[in-house]
C-alpha cells in the first residue's frame, strides 16, 4: 500500500511558509500562535526549533516533531508512536537529564514536569508551548537579548556551550523574514492556548492508506 502523510490544519500551520526573494521565508503560523501566547518573538521560537530538530522535507528545512536526542545523539522517527516507543527503551538505560524530546527538544530531566506524560511531551504544540515558556523565563531572568535567551534555553549555566548555541541560532534567524502579523487572541483563545496553542487542532501521524 502506498504511504502518504495526512496533515490537519494544525500540521500545515507548522510546515507552511512563504518564500521571498533571496530564499528567506516567514515563520509558519503555528509557531507565531504559540509564541504570541508567551510574548516571545516568533522568529526566536522557530529558529530554536530549527536548530534543535530540523529535517529536510518537501517544504524545505523544517523542525521535525518525532525527534529524540539521547546522550548527545539524535534520532528521528517516522511517527509519534515510533518515537514514543523508542523513548521508553532509552529511559530504562539513560538519565532523564540526558534525554531531549520533541520538536523543540525539551529536556525531560530538567523540564519533564511541564508535561503530564512522555506521550504528551511528543505532541508538537505542547512541546512548543513548553519551549516558549522556557525561552520567556530565560528572558525574564536576564532581559535584553533573545539570542542570550536562546543560549540559556540550551545551557542555562552559560559559558562556551551557550555562546556556540547563540551562534547557531543566529544563523537560523538569518534565514527568516519578519513573521506574519496575526490578530490578537481573544480572552477565550488565550485561555485555550495556555494548554493547547493550536486551539484543538492535532497533528495526525503518517498512516498507510
Amino acid at each position: 500500500m502506498a504511504t502518504r502523510r495526512i496533515l490537519t490544519g494544525a500540521a500545515l500551520l507548522l510546515l507552511s511558509h512563504t518564500t521571498f526573494a533571496g530564499g528567506k521565508q516567514t515563520v509558519p503560523e503555528g509557531y507565531v500562535r504559540v509564541a504570541q501566547a508567551h510574548s516571545v518573538p516568533p522568529e526566536s521560537l522557530y529558529s530554536v526549533s530549527l536548530q534543535e530538530s530540523s529535517r529536510r522535507l518537501p517544504q524545505g528545512e523544517r523542525p521535525w516533531p518525532w525527534t529524540l536526542n539521547v546522550a548527545g545523539k539524535g534520532y528521528r522517527y517516522k511517527t509519534r508512536l515510533e518515537a514514543w516507543q523508542a523513548l521508553q527503551v532509552f529511559m530504562k538505560t539513560n538519565s532523564l537529564k540526558r534525554i531531549d524530546v520533541g520538536i523543540a527538544q525539551v529536556n525531560l530531566g530538567w523540564n519533564g514536569q511541564r508535561f503530564t506524560s512522555t506521550w504528551e511531551a511528543l505532541d508538537p504544540y505542547v512541546n512548543l508551548n513548553a519551549a516558549a515558556a522556557i525561552l520567556r523565563e530565560c528572558w525574564d531572568r536576564k532581559p535584553g537579548s533573545w539570542l542570550d535567551a536562546a543560549g540559556c534555553y540550551h545551557h542555562p549555566a552559560g559559558g562556551a556551550p551557550a555562546a556556540r548555541y547563540r551562534a547557531f541560532v543566529k544563523s537560523k534567524l538569518a534565514m527568516l523574514q519578519s513573521s506574519p502579523h496575526l490578530p490578537a487572541a481573544t480572552a477565550v483563545e488565550q485561555t485555550a492556548s495556555a494548554s493547547v496553542p493550536d486551539n484543538g487542532l492535532v497533528w495526525i501521524d503518517p498512516r498507510s492508506q
